[in-house]
């Protein structure tokens, strides 16, 4: 279980790091990513993202 949440915390940094590229192609801007300020400091947490990323990965591996 704990492996899990290691792995989302992972997947949510990495995403986030990617996120100028990513909101070129129009990946940050879906329902369900978060965006916040908080402390006088911008936040982004993508969750439909990683979640959409993750399912295009899935099929992508399953296939080759």
């Amino acid at each position: 279980m704990i492996r899990w949440f290691i792995v989302i915390f992972l997947a949510l940094v990495c995403i986030s790091g990617f996120s100028p590229l990513l909101h070129r192609l129009g990946f940050g801007k879906l329902p369900g990513d978060l965006r916040f300020r908080l402390f006088g400091r911008p936040w982004f947490i993508p969750v439909t993202t990683t979640i959409l990323l993750s399912f295009v990965a899935s099929l992508v591996s399953h296939l080759f």
